[in-house]
């Protein structure tokens, strides 16, 4: 049993490494938003079934929406990577750094908060008690994002 135990660790240790290894922050965040979207599926359904009113038509809705989100996010990884080809590959200019990403991780941990506060509203449907204070920071932040994207793209 502990030979089993150990393998999983050794997996997974070596999991979160090549994760890191080969995106760096990055992959953490698109991990984190697999796992928030997940988490929103699995809580819509348990919420759904708690209250009752399951409908196949409203899951699949939740499924375009879902997919939608992630055709979003990789359009801003391709117009990162096109505008990271344009800024460092500009004659006679040079930049004193490498633009790699900017729109995509916005996007993304945009999607984040929007799959953390749905999975908030699932638990309030499932009877949990949801503290004021845990949907204010998450309005918040979600903010603070739009902000910054705002002020990336110069629509202040």
């Amino acid at each position: 049993m502990e030979n089993n135990i150990n393998a999983f660790k050794v997996s997974l240790t070596a999991v979160f490494t090549a994760i890191t290894a080969g995106f760096g922050w990055f992959g953490w965040l698109v991990v984190i938003f697999i796992a928030s979207m997940t988490g929103d599926l699995l809580t819509g359904f348990m919420a759904a079934f708690k209250c009752g009113n399951w409908e196949s038509k409203i899951a699949r809705e939740g499924l375009w929406h879902k997919t939608g989100c992630i055709i979003a996010i990789l359009v801003t990884a391709i117009f990162d990577s096109i505008l990271g080809m344009i800024i460092n590959n500009i004659p006679n200019v040079d930049f004193p750094f490498k633009y790699t990403v900017m729109l995509c991780p916005l996007t993304m941990t945009w999607y984040i908060l929007t799959e953390l506060g749905s999975i908030i509203e699932n638990a309030g449907k499932m009877g949990a008690p949801v503290p004021g204070f845990v949907k204010q920071a998450l309005a918040l932040f979600k903010g603070a994002v739009d902000s910054a994207g705002d002020k990336a793209t110069g629509d202040n």
